[in-house]
């Protein structure tokens, strides 16, 4: 059934919902909400609530805040975490100016309009990211729950309960869930989302980092989709797999190709390829982010790609025969903590650069590439991506690709909270430094 105005007011009855969460992000991705009661939700759908953006993240200047957060009824559902006697539903928004036409600020119209690009091109994207993650005794420290390792179970892997809790929490949020495991490091998780379209994906993305820290908290403990809480482990990454479809046909996937990828596949991955090191502060937006993309930890650290080799940013699954629909590209670089809205409008932009210009796709790179020297990386082409968040917001700050994927608003606020972070980074002194330096200075 349809979700629309009609549907909403039902269910809020029909379930006696008390009050009705709207959710919108700001432009670093934190999960923004305010809550109405039921008796307002019927103007709220109809014209929206009013909100002072100013002091939103990336939002409006102090003479120009005022914002209206329009409920999309499409989102509606009831949150399994609140009390079960006076439901809580929440439904995620888009912001709009006061005279109702899209606010240029709003992450999640960025993405609106790259996918009514794609769609004017007669392309529906679907994505399916891996999200990775820690739990942790408490938010105050980083003490791990277990030591296990790569798909370890009982009696090593100590999240098994909870996890499972936060499956069923995102079944009743009607997001579908392929399968959890334990990840390699130890207390790191990971829960696999079935592939939807893109909005619905940036929508799920949301709601599952919400449910997954609403859900340890329940259980006593902390979850962290920090990139890099622990030194000398891997870090979490969030892995995009991502297609194009035409109709019910996979615009990806064509029978007669050694790789068994299309013309649209082949410029793809290489609009990636060629844009990468100007989309990685978008998709890895901290400081702490760049501490996972590190040789040796298993994290794209070069720009490259393969079908086998785990070590290249981007990956193409092998086909199965009678799956042709499951041809994909997977780009292992970004990490969970970012925009997702933004991140995955920047490496669309980029994919479809790559077909609108023909981009041409190198060969894969099948070698393990971090046992290679930096001469035979040379004399392979491999370039490597940013080495920390300055670097990464140099390459940006220069690119007419991303400037224009997400609008003059987001652009120049994003590059400017990322040098004021930098500015802090390069400016602590860390107790790395104190233990070093301080009694031997």
């Amino acid at each position: 059934m349809a979700k629309d105005e009609e549907y909403v007011l039902k269910q809020v009855k029909a379930h006696d919902v008390s009050f009705i969460h709207f959710w919108f992000t700001d432009v670093l991705g934190r999960l923004k909400s305010f809550n109405i009661t039921a008796s307002e939700l019927e103007v709220g759908l109809r014209e929206g609530i009013g909100f002072d953006g100013s002091s939103i993240e990336g939002f409006a200047r102090i003479h120009e805040s005022d914002m209206i957060a329009k409920p999309d009824p499409a989102t509606f559902q009831l949150i399994p975490w609140r009390p079960k006697d006076r439901p809580v539903a929440r439904m995620i928004c888009d912001i709009l100016n006061p005279d109702g036409t899209p606010y240029d600020g709003d992450p999640r119209y960025a993405l609106k309009r790259i996918l009514k690009k794609l769609s004017k091109m007669g392309y529906t994207c679907y994505l399916g990211p891996e999200l990775e993650y820690f739990y942790f005794a408490d938010e105050s420290s980083t003490q791990i729950l277990d030591k296990g390792g790569y798909f370890d179970g009982l009696p090593v892997d100590r999240g098994l309960d909870i996890k499972r809790d936060t499956i069923f929490a995102l079944q009743k949020m009607g997001i579908q869930v392929e399968y959890t495991h334990h990840e390699v490091a130890p207390s790191q998780h990971e829960i696999d989302l079935r592939y939807m379209e893109a909005l619905n994906m940036a929508d799920a993305v949301m709601t599952y980092r919400t449910a997954v820290k609403e859900i340890a908290r329940q259980h006593g403990v902390y979850a962290t989709f920090m990139p890099k809480p622990i030194t000398g482990v891997n870090g979490s990454g969030m892995h995009v797999h991502q297609s194009l479809f035409k109709g019910d046909k996979n615009a990806f996937f064509d029978v007669k190709d050694e790789y068994h990828l299309s013309k649209v596949a082949k410029h793809y991955i290489a609009g990636i390829l060629t844009h990468a090191r100007e989309i990685i502060a978008v998709t890895n937006q901290w400081v702490n982010s760049y501490k996972r993309l590190v040789p040796g930890y298993e994290a794209p650290v070069y720009v490259s790609w393969a079908r086998r080799n785990r070590s290249a940013m981007v990956r193409v699954p092998m086909y199965k025969p009678g799956k042709a629909n499951a041809t994909r590209v997977e780009f292992r670089a970004p990490d969970p903590a970012c925009n997702p809205y933004l991140a995955f409008t920047v490496q669309l932009a980029a994919g479809l650069k790559g077909i609108e210009e023909e981009y041409p796709l190198p060969d894969p790179i099948e070698k393990d590439i971090f046992e290679m020297d930096e001469k035979a990386r040379t004399e392979e082409g491999i370039t490597s991506l940013p080495g920390n968040l300055f670097e990464a917001t140099l390459e940006v700050s220069k690119s007419e690709l991303v400037k224009e994927a997400i609008g003059d608003h987001i652009f120049e606020k994003f590059i400017e909270n990322k040098h004021k972070e930098w500015d802090e980074f390069r400016t602590h002194v860390s107790q790395y430094e104190i233990d070093k330096y301080f009694s031997v200075l």
